[in-house]
């Protein structure tokens, strides 16, 4: 699922800090459409932000809890617009995504990886301006409906989430 709105230039920032609930991540059913019998939602979502310099959000796409970091990363990459740096979570520091930033023209400011057998270098003064996603999520979570997820479908939350967002941030 994937949302855009109006695009800026300058630098970008790509993070995945939203859970709906507190706790635990756990699925309760498969995720299918309404019309389906079994259907039901991932109560853990993560949703996969690319912002501009000023904090306000370009586009989204939402993913279950569980899933990795990389998928959010891979489907947002099509979709970046022009920008000098990308800031983003260690979430995705992967060889594969600095390689593609770099090939776009995008010099990538992401951390590595604790787990990472060489340590990659990073502008960290740069890096501290990553703090503008995590407000950009503290007012979404604003809204109660994006807060406390209300909706059980994934559109219709992922719908909510793209109207609070515009209201927010672009209107």
């Amino acid at each position: 699922m994937r949302k855009l709105l109006p695009s800026g230039t300058g630098d970008m920032e790509i993070t995945t800090r939203m859970r709906s609930h507190a706790g635990p991540v756990t699925p309760l059913r498969s995720i299918q459409p309404p019309s389906r019998r079994n259907w039901t939602v991932y109560r853990g979502v993560q949703l996969h932000a690319v912002t501009d310099a000023n904090g306000r959000p370009l586009s989204f796409f939402m993913t279950a809890g569980q899933i990795s970091d990389y998928t959010g990363a891979a489907a947002l990459l099509d979709d970046l617009p022009k920008a000098k740096w990308l800031l983003g979570d260690r979430g995705y520091d992967a060889d594969w995504f600095r390689e593609a930033l770099q090939a776009k023209g995008i010099k990538p400011c992401i951390p590595g990886r604790k787990s990472r057998l060489q340590p990659v270098k990073y502008d960290k003064r740069r890096y501290r301006r990553r703090n503008r996603i995590e407000i950009m999520f503290g007012r979404l979570k604003d809204w109660r409906r994006v807060a406390t997820r209300y909706d059980r479908c994934p559109q219709v939350f992922f719908s909510a989430i793209a109207l609070a967002a515009t209201i927010i941030f672009w209107l």
